[in-house]
């Protein structure tokens, strides 16, 4: 897989972490019946949440990887 495709994905997988954080509250912590049960749903919803930047920052590296790449081809 070269670096631009994993550059792709891990953008996607970025997303994918914010709406599974939407997902997971809304399920999880925003249906709950009591105190404890609702703090756990928001808790894993932010903890999902907080994979996105991580995905986002691979992602910028793997693509300048790629545009570096890129550049190497066109310079030879």
């Amino acid at each position: 897989m070269d670096n631009r495709n994993i550059s792709n994905l891990l953008t996607v997988a970025g997303f994918a972490s914010i709406l599974g954080s939407i997902a997971i509250w809304a399920s999880q912590g925003g249906q709950g019946k009591d105190a404890e049960t609702r703090a756990h749903g928001e808790r894993f919803g932010i903890f999902v949440g907080l994979w996105a930047p991580t995905f986002f920052i691979l992602a910028n590296r793997y693509n300048r990887a790629a545009l570096e790449d890129g550049r190497k081809i066109f310079e030879n």
